[in-house]
Parts: C-alpha cells; structure tokens; sequence
C-alpha cells in the first residue's frame, strides 16, 4: 500500500465567496478507511495538496473535503471522491438561477438543473459488479418551520429515487420546482441531496463516491398595515407598518410610491426608510415602520396613488403587496353672510 497524494479536491470553492459580510470559516479533508470505517481528520489550507494521513486499506478509502462556518458551526460537504484499487467516478454540478456558489440554492417555486458525470466503468465482460455499475440516488428533506437545516439529521432524509447505471457518459437531469414535502409549495424549505454510490464488493460495503445537494427557500410574501384600499386621506398621513416574511438570502426590498392604481407605473418613488438589504445565508423576516412624512412630500397632487413594496433577488423583481389610496387635502369652508340695517 502506498501513500495517496491529496489534492485539495476543488477546495478552491471555499476560499471563494463568504457566507455572509465578517463571515470566517475552517476547511478539513476526512478520511474514511473502507471496510474498518476508521475516520481521520486533516485541517487544509485553502489550496495545495499533501498526502493523506493514512495510507489507503485495500478496501479503499472515501476523502470529503468539508468547510466549517465558524460563528454557527454548521458544516458544508464542498467535495467527496472514493479511492480504490478500481473505482468508477462521478461528479454531480446543480446549477440554479441564484450565482451564490459556495452551497448552490434556489426557492421553491423556480428550477434547476443537475448536470451527472459518470467514469470508470468497465463493461459488461468485467467479473466485479462493483466495477461495471453505480447507483444514483435522490434524498429530499424538509427543515423545520423558519429553520436553516443546521442541526438536521440528515440520516432522516426521504429516498425519492434510486436507479442503477451501467454506461459512462454525462446527462442533464432538468426539476422545474423542488419535491420537498410541504403542504403550501410556496413555503417550502430544505434541501434536496443527489448521490452517487459505488455496489458492495465482499467485505466492502458499498460507499458513496459522490454528494451534491441544494437548499431550497420559501418564496417571500409581506403586507402593508396602517391604510387600507382604496381609503381616503387628507392631511394627516397615517404611519405604516411594512410586515415581510421569508426575504430571500440576498435580495433588497423597499417600498415605491407612484400615482394611480396599481402597476399603473413600472417604478414609482423610493421610501428610503422601508429598505431592507439581506446578505446572508438564510431567509429574513423583518418589520419597517414608515412615517407619514417618509412619504407625505411625494403626494405631490390630491388623487389616487399607490403604495407597494417590492422584493429584488436573483430571480427578478416582484411585488409583495400593495394598496392603492385616495388623496383629498380640499378644505371646506361652510358660512353664511348677512347685513344688518
């Protein structure tokens, strides 16, 4: 047996973008010994390579590249490869509309794509099953109400497909919306987890060659309290509460201000108290206070106007809510002239 120089298994990925502004975190390569599952742990520099801590069993051996967010400790597998005597390969990419690139995510009403990669595989004269076919499996999980998945379990994950593949080559697996479970599809989160793993050989379980998986956020939804539609007002302006759920993990939202009824323009005024800027790893839910005098000098006539709020993500810009008002700052006068003679 000889020693396996280790290369750093793409961990270029995680000196890349941080998870958040001041955000800091470890990187560390695992070694999982096959069949004895003896586990060891090396801490890695952000690129180069060294040799593996343990020289390779003859069962072979499974190397994950892993990051350590510090502030929380959740950990991210970035990167799996199983070595052995003969071992097919595989390399899984999902692709979505979000650029984020340390742990691909989307939400839950847009697609994605899986790109799977397979190698290695001899065919059918080969006498090993293990050398001539993998199987490639789906995992989905839901996390809790306005979790983040970091203490899940992720042994507990649902299995919602498994097939065998025999052939090398590369196919494009297209998923329109996520399938975690969730009742208001909407308001689904979790994630879902691609994997490839090698077949048993003997004394030598099967073992996972490969892992991918995307997190899956809730599409944002928020309301405007304080007015209501089609409500009028003169000259005292009521103060408005902005209530937003679910913003998105790097999205700004804020609310415009335009005359006429809704969608009536494209962009309407900035009210500079509503925004909201998330960057982080995770959705928001936040609350905005707007004065009267936050948006009191752009009723610039009486008539009607409108008040939305907006929410801008990697997927566009939307509407949250809206409500549209009338404006009459006509003063009345009622009075009677007489003359005495």
């Amino acid at each position: 047996m000889k020693l396996f120089h280790l290369t750093a298994l793409g961990l270029a990925m995680a000196a890349g973008p941080c998870l958040g502004a001041g955000e800091s975190y470890a990187n560390f390569i695992r070694q999982v010994q096959l069949p004895s599952g003896v586990v060891w742990d090396a801490t890695v520099a952000s690129a180069g390579a060294q040799n593996s801590p343990l020289a390779v069993d003859q069962g072979g051996a499974r190397f994950e590249l892993w990051t350590v967010l510090t502030a929380s400790q959740k950990s991210y597998l970035l990167d799996s490869t199983f070595v052995s005597t003969y071992s097919p390969g595989a390399e899984i990419a999902i692709t979505t509309e979000d650029p984020f690139t340390l742990v691909p995510r989307t939400r839950a009403d847009r697609p994605f794509t899986v790109d799977l990669k397979i190698s290695g595989l001899l065919d059918g004269s080969a006498t090993v099953d293990a050398a001539k076919s993998v199987k490639f499996l789906r995992h989905v999980q839901a996390y809790p109400t306005k979790g983040t998945g970091d203490t899940i379990d992720r042994t507990q994950a649902s299995l919602l497909s498994q097939v065998s593949i025999s052939t090398n080559g590369t196919q494009t697996l297209s998923f329109p919306i996520t399938s975690i479970p969730g009742a208001n599809r909407a308001k689904v989160r979790g994630e879902e987890r691609f994997s490839v793993f090698s077949l048993a050989d003997g004394d030598i379980p099967e073992s996972q060659i490969i892992s991918r998986y995307v997190e899956v956020w809730p599409v944002a939804d928020g309301s405007i309290q304080g007015i209501t539609q089609g409500q009028k007002i003169g000259m005292q302006l009521p103060k408005l509460t902005l209530t937003l759920n679910d913003l998105y993990p790097e999205s700004q939202t804020y609310a415009q201000i335009y005359p006429g009824a809704v969608g009536s323009a494209s962009e309407g005024k900035f009210i500079q108290s509503s925004r909201v800027l998330w960057s982080s790893r995770a959705p928001l839910d936040a609350v905005r206070e707007v004065e009267g005098r936050d948006y009191g000098s752009f009723l610039e006539k009486d008539g009607k106007w409108t008040i939305e709020v907006v929410t801008v993500t990697p997927f566009g810009t939307e509407r949250l809510a809206s409500v549209t008002f009338e404006v009459d700052r006509t003063i009345t006068v009622n009075g009677t002239v007489s003359t005495m003679e």
